[in-house]
């Protein structure tokens, strides 16, 4: 089975959401960012939000079946791809 893509920490740290799919499976990742100076991130404080559905449907038009929210980390989001993973 090909594997989900997530986008890296950078890109969440820029405060970009991302939405993906695969087959009917669908997801949106919202970052929570947390400045720690005027042009420096706090991670530790920072967080990703993730929701999920199935369907042909866009977000907006869609019942979530899940979320959850994981550190603004490289473990983090590895944790999220396969928690994701886990619910295709």
């Amino acid at each position: 089975m090909e594997e989900l893509f997530l986008p890296t920490l950078h890109t969440f740290a820029m405060n970009n959401i991302f939405t993906g799919s695969m087959g009917l499976f669908r997801f949106r990742a919202v970052p929570h960012v947390v400045m720690a100076t005027a042009k420096e991130v706090d991670f530790e404080q920072s967080n990703i939000t993730v929701e999920y559905w199935h369907g042909l449907y866009c977000y907006e038009k869609s019942q979530m079946e899940g979320s959850e929210t994981f550190p603004m980390t490289e473990e983090g989001r590895l944790e999220m791809l396969r928690w994701l993973t886990e619910r295709i």
